[in-house]
């Protein structure tokens, strides 16, 4: 079997321009193909992505799909740029693999579950994140104290026992708050702002709901203690991204805030993740297999953080395609603690993207049990989508 072309797309959801899922779709001299992400679809960098996997598509055509190790590698050796490289290489690489994956898993006719190793478990417990921008279809700015009780409340009673918030997002008016208000120490308003929002979080759920303070990096180290030292007392589950992700300033919150630290979705590959493990400062990682390498260099991510006692939850903030393949692997690995379900997961504009929407009942998610990832694009997508084909006679 051997690798004909690609299809690189760029996704184009109704009525949502700031949210561009890219993907891949790699083909074969067999009829079989599989899909794959590059999970920027948020942020600046959609465009980057899409060439990163225009360009490395060239360097595949005519390998043989089974190969992933030996193309992961050549696709980190021989790019130059992928040795100790960024987020948009990486989410080039990370959706290769991803359709290599899928490609392999149709070809055997099994889940990828199978291949990684086998289920351990059937179900995996989940969160509903982000909450900030409500909890249904369609996003919105959460602003007023009663707000945040409010949804929160909501995600509880559909069975959720465990929520995330970025509570430093949205100012009073629900207008983002800007890097002078959110950086160095802060003044009295922004951290009794932060914990009244907290406070009543933690009142609206009871105390056998678990609370993940979601901080997207906009602090640095010495606002982020300021900030951890007033939620120590609501009992929080994780503290995600407090600073900017360094080994030393990571270290260094988590030295003065006695809640455990989370981060994962700007570090990537195994060897970024290395100096984290090593000093110890993050209990829970969160790598995306969109951006981290893929599911090849996802796996190895989640055994190094084994032998060191850290626990693994995927990021997953794109389309279906991603939540299947962080479900499939979370299934596997041993150190699982928890799957993120991203309120994008709610909205009408990103579910018809895929053909199968994965939803937690009673805030469970179940494994797909169908060959490959678990997932394929819709009609609509493949249809509307911008869409670029790396050929043999186009080389």
């Amino acid at each position: 079997m051997k690798i004909t072309s690609v299809d690189v797309m760029e996704l184009k959801p109704r009525n949502s321009p700031r949210w561009r899922p890219v993907v891949c779709r790699i083909n074969t001299d067999e009829g079989v193909y599989g899909y794959g992400e590059a999970a920027m679809a948020y942020g600046v960098g959609a465009s980057g992505a899409f060439g990163m996997i225009k360009d490395l598509s060239r360097m595949i055509l005519e390998k043989d799909p089974l190969d992933h190790e030996v193309i992961w590698d050549r696709l980190y050796k021989a790019t130059f740029w992928g040795q100790n490289g960024g987020p948009v290489i990486f989410a080039g690489i990370s959706a290769i693999d991803m359709a290599l994956w899928d490609i392999k898993g149709k070809f055997f006719g099994l889940p990828l579950y199978r291949l990684l190793g086998g289920k351990r478990r059937e179900k995996l417990r989940s969160y509903a994140s982000q909450l900030q921008f409500g909890w249904g279809d369609g996003m919105t700015s959460i602003c007023a104290t009663e707000g945040y009780a409010a949804v929160a409340g909501k995600a509880v009673a559909e069975g959720y026992d465990a929520i995330k918030i970025d509570f430093f997002t949205f100012d009073k008016n629900g207008k983002n708050f800007s890097a002078e208000e959110t950086t160095r120490l802060l003044k009295p308003y922004y951290l009794d702002l932060i914990e009244e929002r907290i406070d009543a979080v933690r009142s609206a759920v009871g105390p056998k709901v678990d609370i993940i303070i979601e901080a997207h990096s906009v602090t640095d180290a010495q606002a982020a203690i300021q900030i951890g030292k007033r939620a120590e007392k609501y009992n929080i589950f994780a503290y995600e991204e407090p600073t900017t992700p360094t080994p030393k300033m990571t270290r260094l919150v988590a030295d003065n805030v006695r809640i455990p630290l989370a981060s994962g979705e700007r570090i990537y590959t195994r060897w970024d993740y290395a100096p984290y493990f090593e000093n110890g400062s993050l209990a829970l990682i969160q790598p995306d297999l969109g951006t981290c390498g893929g599911i090849t260099e996802g796996k190895k991510i989640c055994d190094m953080a084994y032998t060191y006692d850290v626990s693994v939850q995927a990021h997953v903030c794109a389309s279906p395609l991603s939540t299947a393949a962080a479900l499939q692997l979370e299934a596997v690995i041993p150190n699982f603690c928890i799957h993120e379900h991203h309120v994008v997961n709610l909205t009408s504009y990103n579910k018809e993207l895929c053909i199968y929407d994965y939803q937690p009942v009673d805030g469970y998610m179940s494994v797909p049990d169908i060959p490959g990832i678990g997932n394929e694009l819709s009609e609509y997508a493949l249809e509307t989508a911008d869409k670029l084909t790396v050929s043999r006679s186009k080389k």
